[in-house]
């Protein structure tokens, strides 16, 4: 692995996807760098149109890119929007990394997702084990989509010595989730499931699946403080995992999720839903030898994730 590092201070940064949940960690982390951090809103240059990108790129030369844009969602979502899953990823990773390349962009950190690893991968994911088996089905278009942005952003370093870098989240929760009672991620879809049973005085909240899958989860300013650390820190082709290095069954975390939103009610599992990858560990060796650990504790960044939870949705505390 490299370590080569990389002046930030004084560059202009720009960050796609500023409005997501991991754009706007990424946005508040740089406000404590002494950085221009440069957005563009989705209305007004959509990062599937390829002219517009070229054309935003040209005028506005950022220093530094972090590619955070995506069309996400949970695994309903995945399963359901197969087509735009590919299409949207694969195009605003292709304009995006070209643009950056085109107009002498110095660093790019593209980020891709823990689902780009094989299905029954060895434990804990090692970053090496990238197309060395079959996809989880569910999210093989989104999959195939981030591996498509990895490979370019290190084509590009190959052809072109372009200091272009990838990452690979594990599951984030925090500020800015998407709570979609259908669409959205397992952790924001059980704050809101047990909020709305909590108000309603329900008996029994339905969590899908059978419970026994292994999932680790970061808190995405934890995220978003290990991707400034990377781009400061790393440049080579190796993926880099960000993670916590710790796992828990879905049925222990409904159960943590359920003690910090106050529901004291009964917890079942609809096992006709499906349940997905049964575990999704990330080896974070590589992270930690690079200096960077997660600092926030499940328990803290769930009781912080359903504050902001509250503040949007502007539903009473209780």
């Amino acid at each position: 692995m490299a370590n080569a590092p990389f002046e930030l201070t004084g560059k202009s940064v720009y960050v796609a996807g500023h409005r997501g949940m991991v754009g706007s960690a990424l946005v508040r982390r740089l406000a404590r760098e002494d950085v221009k951090v440069v957005t563009v809103d989705r209305r007004e240059v959509d990062l599937c149109n390829q002219a517009a990108v070229f054309d935003w790129f040209s005028r506005t030369r950022p220093q530094v890119v972090f590619l955070a844009a995506a069309k996400v969602g949970g695994i309903v979502a995945n399963a359901t929007l197969r087509a735009e899953f590919i299409y949207d990823n694969i195009a605003i990773a292709a304009n995006v990394i070209h643009a950056a390349h085109q107009n002498g962009a110095e660093k790019l950190m593209f980020l891709g997702s823990s689902c780009i690893y094989p299905k029954l991968a060895a434990q804990p994911l090692r970053e090496d084990t990238v197309l060395t088996g079959p996809l989880e089905p569910t999210n093989e278009p989104y999959a195939i989509a981030k591996i498509a942005g990895i490979k370019m952003a290190e084509a590009y370093r190959s052809q072109y010595g372009s200091d272009f870098i990838s990452v690979m989240p594990t599951n984030l929760y925090g500020p800015g989730d998407n709570y979609h009672p259908e669409l959205s991620h397992v952790v924001a879809a059980l704050i809101r499931r047990f909020h709305e049973a909590k108000v309603a005085g329900a008996k029994s909240v339905v969590v899908w699946g059978t419970g026994t899958p292994r999932r680790e989860f970061l808190y995405v300013d934890d995220m978003a403080d290990a991707c400034v650390h990377l781009m400061k820190t790393y440049s080579g082709t190796e993926l880099i995992n960000i993670g916590t290095g710790e796992d828990i069954t879905i049925a222990e975390f409904a159960r943590v999720v359920a003690e910090v939103v106050g529901y004291t009610d009964e917890i079942s599992f609809d096992t006709s839903r499906p349940d997905g990858t049964p575990r999704k560990l990330l080896d974070v060796s590589r992270l930690a030898k690079l200096g960077w650990r997660s600092e926030t504790s499940l328990h803290e960044g769930l009781k912080r994730a359903y504050a902001a939870y509250q503040a949007a949705a502007q539903v009473p505390a209780q």
